[in-house]
């Protein structure tokens, strides 16, 4: 029963998701199909005082327009279907708030961005892409590692974790996996969802070990150390740096693909030029279908991390029915899918199937054991 429940959940969040993206390709080149970018833009210029100001006004316009798009299937996404498969009790209200949050932010940023790449433009407009990429890439390793200070706080409440006798287990853990900690911290997320998380957050000095009280609620002490080592696992195979590093080839080639649409597009689309603030849904089209391309190959890349970690997770603790006990809970606490359709699995998931995660548990076999 829950198994149908659960691939009944995860395909309608699935078509959710395609739906998502569909939605923003679609507005993108609508606007440019219908001469709306250049139009748009042509009157910002005319009470804009500046370029810097035009530019800002009107990706703020267009992030703003792409959010209003967005927020039917999101809100359906990460509210509707919560509430209707258990996974969160949260009122809409609650929801709203985090929403308009995380909305804002990244309006924000993509302002941020879109004033780098028109700035670059102006004074490199052959070259701007790879200099874009590496502000880019450096602002995502920035990111990383300030998230855990100034973004996360934003939504959750984190406060040291008062259980004495956990938090000192799994601080000896990370000591002995090599990985220095700033502190452990319950991480309350019960007000927001019924799911249970742990996870390491951070690097260097911002890192820091994060348990859900969901997830202290209801697993043992067992469970909780090997849920962590697994966490522990992706910094000590410099998973984080490697995940930043496809990133920014991501990156890279998002910016080319954007670079390689304006200049092919520009004229079509009206503009009167490639720096014309006009030709912002264009850029956003070209890194847009990179950036989808690429999904699947990430997808693997972080699969292959996945498993990776769970082994190593298995021999730091050696408790593989722990291990499996845990992964069975978080299945039914987060209702995930067992044994998702192949397709799926490649388009849609970063982690392995429950199933395969719980059969390397069951083969696991210390080292020196030859049963």
């Amino acid at each position: 029963m829950n198994e149908d429940k659960s691939a009944r959940y995860h395909r309608l969040r699935r078509r959710a998701g395609i739906a998502s993206a569909v939605t923003t390709g679609l507005l993108l080149a609508g606007l440019l199909a219908t001469g709306t970018s250049a139009a748009v833009a042509a009157a910002v210029r005319a009470v804009a005082p500046s370029p810097v100001l035009s530019v800002v006004l009107c990706a703020a316009l267009l992030a703003a327009l792409h959010e209003a798009a967005i927020f039917p299937v999101i809100r359906y996404r990460t509210f509707v279907l919560e509430r209707r498969y258990g996974l969160s009790d949260e009122t809409f209200r609650a929801w709203l708030r985090d929403y308009a949050v995380a909305s804002a932010i990244r309006v924000v940023l993509a302002v941020a961005a879109s004033h780098v790449v028109y700035v670059l433009l102006r004074h490199a407009p052959r070259w701007w892409w790879l200099a874009a990429a590496a502000i880019f890439a450096g602002a995502a390793a920035l990111l990383a590692k300030l998230a855990p200070v100034l973004i996360l706080p934003l939504f959750y409440t984190l406060r040291p974790l008062s259980r004495e006798p956990l938090r000192d287990r799994l601080a000896a853990l990370s000591a002995r996996a090599g990985v220095p900690v700033l502190g452990v911290y319950e991480w309350e997320m019960g007000r927001r969802t019924r799911r249970g998380s742990a996870a390491l957050v951070g690097t260097g000095r911002t890192r820091r070990i994060l348990v859900s009280d969901t997830m202290l609620d209801l697993y043992s002490e067992d469970e909780i150390e090997v849920v962590l080592a697994h966490e522990l696992a992706h910094h000590v195979h410099r998973d984080i740096f490697t995940a930043l590093l496809a990133e920014s080839v991501l990156i890279l080639l998002a910016c080319f693909g954007a670079a390689c649409a304006l200049g092919l597009g520009w004229r079509g689309a009206g503009l009167e030029s490639s720096s014309d603030a006009g030709g912002l849904p264009l850029l956003a089209l070209g890194g847009w279908v990179v950036s989808l391309s690429a999904v699947p190959l990430l997808n693997a890349l972080s699969r292959r991390n996945e498993r990776r970690a769970d082994r190593y997770a298995l021999a730091l603790t050696g408790q593989p029915a722990a291990f499996i006990s845990a992964m069975r809970r978080l299945a039914a606490q987060n209702l995930a899918e067992e044994d998702p359709p192949r397709a799926a699995l490649w388009l849609f998931h970063t982690h392995p199937p429950i199933a395969e995660r719980i059969d390397t548990a069951r083969r696991y076999r210390p080292p020196g054991d030859g049963g």
